[in-house]
């Protein structure tokens, strides 16, 4: 998992460091930007308690591209396709798609359009 320099880093502990994330701000929101879970802690609960744990201090919407196939496992965490993106975003995933097979998710807003209270200060 790779980490921009500004990113927000989250980690699960117990004792040791079993999960992270990574976080970085980008328009009214953020892009989640990698997610690592420990394999022998997988299938445990700790992504999505991490995650719930970093969005709830993020605020805003979160957009994250994975594997098609790895959609259903965040839709389980409250993410749907998302319809539209900030331009960096929408931009940076067209260049990414020339190689790998992605999807676009977003948790918290259904689209880019701002609801009241959805706003976030960085």
């Amino acid at each position: 998992m790779r980490a921009a320099g500004d990113a927000e880093l989250w980690v699960a502990r117990a004792p040791g460091i079993i999960a992270g994330l990574s976080l970085s701000a980008v328009g009214d929101g953020f892009w989640l930007t990698g997610l690592f879970v420990a394999p022998q802690r997988r299938s445990q609960g700790v992504a999505g308690r991490l995650l719930e744990a970093a969005l709830a201090h993020a605020g805003g919407p979160t957009w994250l591209f994975c594997h098609p196939d790895l959609a259903p496992f965040y839709q389980r965490l409250g993410f749907d396709m998302a319809g539209q993106l900030p331009e960096s975003l929408a931009s940076r995933l067209q260049r990414y798609q020339r190689s790998k097979r992605l999807v676009a998710l977003v948790r918290g807003q259904s689209s880019l359009a701002s609801s009241p209270g959805n706003s976030t200060s960085v």
